[in-house]
């Protein structure tokens, strides 16, 4: 056990990179899934959610408020402020140091950003291709995975982003404007998700069913819902009744660190819409 331990340490740092693995300078990932066969007779090894290398104080808590719609915004222990989804709307005040955007439709993303917003991340690339982001702002590590989005009757690639988020030991992740399920290399490349946002709407981004599943095999210990003014939240809410404990908070906020994520993996509904 101690050798496969050894094992899983040397892997963690060979592969643990962000997905622009291209740079010459790559900021090491605390989050990436490790699944990759061991030699002989030991079966693949995967680093499951909670799961952590790190050494974050318990004292360093993560605050997350629920804005709106898609927009959730996280405030670091350094006090970094990060908007996810953000039209300029939700969560634009005080002003985030960091925003990040789909552009599914308005309400996700503006083109007329506050001027003081010192990182504006795109989640799709004007010139083609995949968005690639991998940014350090003092104690956050933010970097994204692309995924297709829907264009009309068409899928577009590369439209869309989740964006993870790695912070005091935490890996929180958006899933954005997601469209469609994700396949093996999706999962290896988001890695493992302590805290997860997911679009409940049923239809606009997935069906019910669809994300069900995926938050399933994502098995984060805590899942926050959004996008959900077009749907009753008991149809998704169904879907996973069993395999997570459900919560209703009295707040649109909440704080946590590593040590104080739930036990049983846990759908929270924060207040909002």
């Amino acid at each position: 056990m101690r050798g496969l331990l050894s094992c899983i340490f040397l892997l963690v740092a060979l592969c643990g990179r962000p997905v622009n693995a291209a740079e010459e300078s790559v900021h090491p990932s605390q989050c990436m899934a490790i699944a990759k066969s061991i030699p002989d007779k030991f079966q693949p090894v995967v680093i499951p959610a909670a799961f952590s290398f790190g050494t974050a104080s318990s004292a360093e808590d993560v605050t997350i408020t629920y804005a709106g719609h898609s927009t959730y915004v996280i405030e670091t222990p350094a006090g970094v402020r990060i908007a996810t989804d953000f039209s300029g709307f939700h969560g634009a005040a005080p002003v985030p140091r960091v925003v990040t955007m789909n552009k599914a439709h308005s309400t996700h993303f503006t083109l007329a950003p506050d001027s003081r917003i010192e990182h504006v991340l795109q989640g799709w690339n004007a010139n083609g291709g995949p968005a690639r982001h991998q940014l350090v702002v003092d104690d956050v590590f933010i970097r994204n995975v692309s995924t297709d989005i829907r264009s009309g009757a068409a899928m577009e690639a590369d439209g869309n982003s989740i964006f993870i988020f790695e912070v005091a030991d935490l890996c929180i992740g958006h899933l954005g404007h997601l469209h469609h399920v994700l396949d093996d290399s999706d999962y290896s490349a988001i890695g493992r998700l302590d805290v997860v946002m997911v679009p409940v709407d049923g239809g606009l981004t997935l069906s019910h069913g669809g994300m069900s599943d995926i938050v399933k095999r994502l098995n984060s210990s805590l899942v926050l819902p959004m996008h959900r003014r077009m749907t009753t939240i008991d149809q998704f809410i169904e879907r996973v009744r069993g395999k997570f404990d459900v919560r209703y908070a009295n707040s649109d906020s909440i704080k946590l660190s590593l040590r104080t994520l739930p036990d049983q993996p846990t759908i929270m509904i924060l207040d909002g819409l």
